[in-house]
């Protein structure tokens, strides 16, 4: 509480120092205009200029000291949306000022720049296409920060393995890239992949992505077994399932089933629902007492 009060009068300081700094270059300039004989004109961009920096500046820190604040009572993702608002507006009254200044009329620039605006659309349309999709990701919030996701999109694609799958599976592979979002913003949105690698991906992208929100508190695991065919297939679902009902992850009873057979040997799926968001954890518990119960019931197919 004393480091965010102390971050707050430093803010406080820092804006009525650069109010203090503008208000005497603006009273500089207003001395010196008369005695350097400078035009009106000229004189009045320094203060259009002096007005834009002053409210720029004061905007990004206004804003990001009540993002600051209220991402401590409503999260991150809310409050990013209310900074973004903030400096919206912010950015909006410095520019009508700046223009009152130079008394330049909106109405005159609305209508008078139609040539200059489809230049500058043509120009600017993806990087003004990731700034909606920002707005829009925002205000939807189809994911938080801090959220585990899977996003798969057609533009960041990935190839799926051609080789033929083990036991003549029939899983698919999602092509998408998992992780944590770290940063929602106006271009980009930020995953930290589970490699702990960093992704931005840019807001117009993310629009139009399949996300994958990874929140539940357990989720479905799908583990595959090869046995030999001297087990009994009933046996080996009996005892297996007797060996999983140690493991605390587990909720519910998992389901077993043979799936596919080969000369010698079938496959066993253990569909199992398990705590949390990621699958290799309780996939490998469940594999390493797979093995353990199938060696056990051969070591006593041996023995008899």
């Amino acid at each position: 509480m004393n480091g965010s009060r102390r971050i707050l009068n430093k803010a406080l300081g820092f804006i009525v120092l650069l109010i203090v700094i503008l208000i005497s270059a603006a009273a500089i300039v207003y001395i010196l205009s008369p005695i350097l004989k400078l035009p009106v004109s000229f004189t009045l961009i320094i203060y259009s200029i002096l007005i834009l920096i002053g409210g720029i500046i004061l905007t990004n820190l206004v804003s990001k000291l009540i993002k600051n604040e209220i991402s401590r009572i409503l999260g991150q993702t809310a409050s990013g949306t209310l900074n973004l608002g903030l400096k919206t507006i912010g950015y909006i009254v410095t520019i009508i000022a700046a223009m009152s200044i130079l008394k330049i009329g909106i109405t005159s620039i609305l209508f008078g720049g139609t040539v200059t605006g489809i230049i500058a659309g043509l120009a600017l349309e993806t990087p003004l296409s990731n700034v909606f999709s920002g707005i829009f990701l925002m205000l939807s919030r189809p994911f938080s920060i801090g959220d585990r996701v899977t996003i798969s999109t057609w533009q960041y694609g990935l190839l799926a393995p051609t080789y033929p799958p083990k036991f003549s599976s029939n899983d698919f592979l999602i092509p998408g890239y998992t992780g944590k979002i770290i940063d929602i913003s106006l271009m980009y949105t930020s995953l930290l992949t589970d490699e702990n690698v960093l992704l931005k991906i840019p807001s117009s992208i993310m629009i139009q992505a399949a996300i994958f929100v990874h929140n539940e508190e357990y989720r479905l695991v799908r583990t595959k077994y090869e046995i030999p065919k001297t087990i009994d297939p009933d046996e080996a679902i009996q005892e297996i399932k007797l060996s999983l009902k140690g493991l605390n992850f587990l909720i519910g009873e998992p389901s077993i089933k043979v799936l596919d057979t080969s000369l010698t040997t079938y496959v066993i799926a253990i569909d199992a629902y398990c705590k949390g968001q990621y699958e290799e954890p309780p996939r490998s518990e469940i594999i390493k007492n797979v093995i353990k119960t199938v060696n056990k019931i051969s070591d006593e197919k041996v023995k008899t």
